[in-house]
């Protein structure tokens, strides 16, 4: 089994960050965490304080970063953090083995944090790095390790953010003029930002694998080598900053939402599979039908019994369920096939590469949930030894299958209502969660939209 999937030629190690800091190569180390939205957050610091004060002592932050929406409104209900609590601080556990340069800050470092109360009374439970981690310890109770990869789409615009948000984001210019798919051609006509994010992501520590076109007006993809799921989702929040960072400085703009116009949406498809603690291959028995393991089979029954009640996890904002359309390769019912793009999961590979593909997600998901929920949803079915049901061999569209809920608000009570849920992640995970739906669906049925009002302005 492979142990090490970052370039020794771009790991930086603490003591490399030193010589860079004393050379004056490094002058910044950004300490960040991720957020409910799958925002990296955090603080900027001079490189030799940090040396010479925060490694040792560590920094801290309001814990009202992990209870506020997407603007940054600070809002009532939260358990951990209110004004009735004082908007207390949280501490900032660094990972050093996080420790890498800051894509498209080549004067900067970027450390990952944990967070944790100050009163040593332990790690924040509502943390998605947390959540993600306990979901690791749980794997390995039982003897797995997981893995995974994430393929993460965008939409790349010839607009600057600035420009895009003075216009409303109403009328942007897709980097492609038209459907550029696997086209080389459409690919090279932006290529001045996909290679810069590749190499700045390399020099970052991930393993680059390539750039492919997509379907919408600008819609690209860059896919990074699986991983342990840890760093994979570490990969994924560092890489979401640094593109956008990137396409910034060529005055362009790229957008993760799962659902910008009424073309496809962007996706964030999730390969997912388990090995023993040895190393030794968990999903893959060729004896059995589809080289398939029991172990494959049950965790697969796991996440396929638990993917409407963990929908929330899988589209966690008003926008993901524009993206579930009829026919749009987002899809929505709750069967799985062998290598089928209609099913929610898919089965790709094969021996030691057979894996679960969950096509569910968009580009918006927060990842360490999303694995979260994988991970617990397959160690369910594994531990209560669940038959996985038949393949879906056509179109899971119109085959009949129960499909996901189609709101936020119907997703929302699935999760608070969920005993699977509830053990798998605890009590204030779950309530924390399900308030951040509540949250987000008052302010858009407050809010009128610009479709309204074009319906409804001179003809109503």
């Amino acid at each position: 089994m492979e142990t090490e999937r970052t370039s020794s030629a771009t790991r930086l190690t603490l003591d490399t960050l030193r010589a860079e800091i004393a050379a004056g190569a490094i002058d910044t180390v950004i300490l960040a965490f991720t957020d409910m939205q799958g925002r990296l957050q955090g603080k900027r610091m001079h490189a030799q304080f940090f040396l010479d004060t925060v490694l040792g002592h560590g920094t801290e932050g309001c814990n009202y970063l992990l209870t506020v929406d997407v603007e940054m409104n600070t809002v009532p209900g939260y358990a951990m953090s209110s004004w009735e609590r004082g908007y207390g601080d949280m501490f900032f556990a660094m990972d050093l083995d996080t420790l890498r340069r800051t894509p498209a800050h080549p004067t900067s470092a970027t450390i990952q944090c944990d967070l944790t109360w100050l009163d040593g009374s332990g790690d924040v439970a509502a943390s998605p790095r947390t959540i993600l981690k306990r979901q690791i310890e749980a794997a390995a109770a039982m003897g797995f390790e997981a893995f995974a990869g994430t393929e993460l789409e965008f939409i790349l615009f010839e607009d600057s953010y600035e420009s895009a948000w003075d216009r409303r984001y109403v009328g942007l210019t897709g980097a492609n003029r038209y459907n550029v798919d696997y086209s080389l051609l459409g690919g090279g006509k932006v290529e001045p930002v996909l290679r810069e994010i590749r190499n700045e992501m390399y020099a970052s520590g991930m393993t680059v694998e390539a750039a492919k076109g997509e379907c919408n007006l600008g819609q690209h993809e860059i896919g990074f080598l699986y991983d342990r799921v840890l760093r994979t989702c570490d990969n994924h929040s560092v890489y979401k900053t640094g593109a956008k960072e990137i396409a910034a400085r060529h005055g362009q703009s790229i957008t993760f939402m799962a659902k910008y116009d009424e073309r496809e949406g962007s996706s964030c498809h999730i390969h997912l599979s388990l090995r023993g603690a040895d190393g030794a291959i968990s999903f893959a028995d060729e004896a059995r039908d589809g080289g398939r393991s029991e172990v494959f089979d049950n965790f697969m029954a796991g996440v396929l019994a638990t993917m409407r009640e963990f929908t929330y996890f899988y589209a966690p904002n008003i926008n993901s369920y524009k993206r579930f359309q009829i026919g749009s390769f987002a899809p929505t019912a709750v069967a799985w096939g062998t290598d089928n793009r209609t099913c929610a999961l898919r089965v790709v590979g094969h021996g030691a590469g057979i894996r679960v593909e969950n096509r569910l997600p968009g580009a918006d998901v927060n990842p360490y949930l999303a694995v979260a929920a994988m991970i617990a949803g397959g160690l369910h079915g594994i531990r209560e030894g669940l038959a996985l049901p038949a393949a879906c061999p056509g179109n899971a569209y119109t085959a009949g299958y129960e499909h996901v809920p189609m709101t936020l608000g119907d997703a929302r009570d699935l999760l608070l209502g969920s005993a699977i849920a509830r053990a798998a992640f605890g009590d204030e995970v779950v309530e924390h969660y399900a308030h951040a739906a509540d949250v987000e669906v008052t302010a858009f049925n407050a809010a009128v939209t610009d479709w309204e009002r074009v319906r409804g302005f001179e003809r109503l």
